[in-house]
């Protein structure tokens, strides 16, 4: 089935994403694992690759294209290859968004061209400790000065991608206390300089997978924000949040769509290579119908992803539709990645294979972004459920 998603300029970036990891990440990876996170001096590479500024209107030293079909190739590639480029996807597929849609003309002229150049990677923390997918129940608090020129930011939050090399983060924190009627209110979104005194890293947390993705404990006590670091208006973060998570979403189901196709490549490699009874796993009748399964299910993994797609850019996706999108590819992705690492017999199960690695890294995509439970909930409320 031929797809429409993708044009020649997309192919020619393919090829050009493809060679860069053949060269600069795959002879290194081993080595990222073991570090628990890719090195601070890769995401200058990617800068300079471009990739960073695709989004990024041309004044502040981007490509100015309008759409995430670039970010969509390099999920593909990265998950071809059996790789990931660390905490750096957080960077463009959270980070940018919220400075596109609340920064200031002033506010973009100072972050907008280092963002591109990777000289500050950026991060979003929203997860607090204890409150999971309750960002309404937040205990982070910013207070502004008596004077009006900062905020005082108190508390900490968990679970942050890009965290240890952050540079800036988008921190979420109560300027006022919930409403009676509306717990939401009073959440306000600051571009906090991690270099701040008083703010902290905590832990590095050791995860299931996602090794080369740094993700971290963050706190604060008594940081200084100034006013001029405010991301749109007070109290408003809420519905902020909730207009960037069909980004989010799309992006977490594309890249699961991304790692099942993967999975088959890399069963189908090892089934027609490993011989086991005098013949290759691939000659058995169960092989192939596990695979054809798998490949149907990879099939409208793809046409849901690059419909999702197709919406986004056109700037249509509802949060139901990304929300549906993300259940589907995410789920589909458990299962095919499953079945390819049983096919792998006790081969599946060592970290030199990447389908180990795909294994272990898949499992959070059914979690973060907001749970396949929550995923559900927000589905059957647009059904009038």
């Amino acid at each position: 089935m031929r797809r429409t998603v993708f044009n020649e300029d997309h192919e020619a970036f393919r090829e050009t994403i493809r060679a860069f990891i053949e060269a600069e990440v795959v002879p290194v990876y081993d080595d990222w694992c073991a570090a628990g996170q890719a090195p601070r001096d890769f995401y200058y590479k990617l800068a300079e690759l471009g990739v960073f500024g695709i989004r990024v209107p041309e004044e502040f030293g981007g490509a100015g294209i309008d759409s995430h079909k670039f970010e969509a190739v390099m999920y593909e590639e990265t998950a071809r290859a059996g790789v990931s480029f660390g905490g750096s996807g957080v960077h463009v597929l959270l980070g940018l968004p919220y400075l596109q849609m609340l920064a200031t003309e002033e506010q973009q002229k100072r972050y907008l061209p280092k963002f591109v150049s990777g000289e500050e990677m950026w991060a979003l923390a929203m997860t607090e400790p204890g409150t999971g997918s309750d960002v309404a129940g937040m205990k982070t608090t910013a207070k502004l000065s008596a004077d009006g020129t900062h905020y005082v930011l108190n508390g900490a939050k968990t679970f942050i991608t890009g965290g240890v090399h952050a540079d800036r983060v988008i921190v979420c924190a109560r300027t006022s206390a919930p409403r009676e009627d509306d717990r939401r209110f009073g959440i306000s979104l600051f571009a906090v300089d991690t270099k701040s005194e008083g703010y902290s890293i905590g832990r590095k947390l050791d995860k299931l997978g996602l090794k080369v993705s740094d993700t971290a404990e963050l706190a604060f006590v008594d940081v200084k924000v100034p006013v001029e670091d405010l991301l749109g208006e007070e109290n408003k973060g809420f519905s902020y949040l909730g207009q960037n998570l069909p980004s989010e979403r799309w992006g977490i189901a594309f890249g699961a769509y991304a790692q099942a196709k993967a999975a088959v490549r890399f069963a189908q490699q090892y089934v027609q290579e490993r011989t086991v009874f005098g013949k290759t796993v691939a000659s058995f009748q169960n092989t192939k119908f596990e695979l054809a399964a798998c490949q149907a299910e990879v099939d409208a993994a793809e046409a849901v992803a690059d419909r999702a797609l197709e919406a986004l850019d056109a700037g249509e996706l509802t949060a139901a539709e990304a929300a549906s999108a993300k259940l589907f590819c995410t789920e589909v992705a458990h299962r095919v990645i499953d079945r390819c690492l049983q096919l792998h017999g006790g081969y599946g199960f060592m970290n030199e294979y990447p389908i180990a690695r795909l294994y272990a890294d898949n499992r959070v995509n059914r979690i973060y972004g907001g749970t396949s439970e929550v995923m559900k909930s927000i589905i059957a409320k647009s059904m009038g459920l």
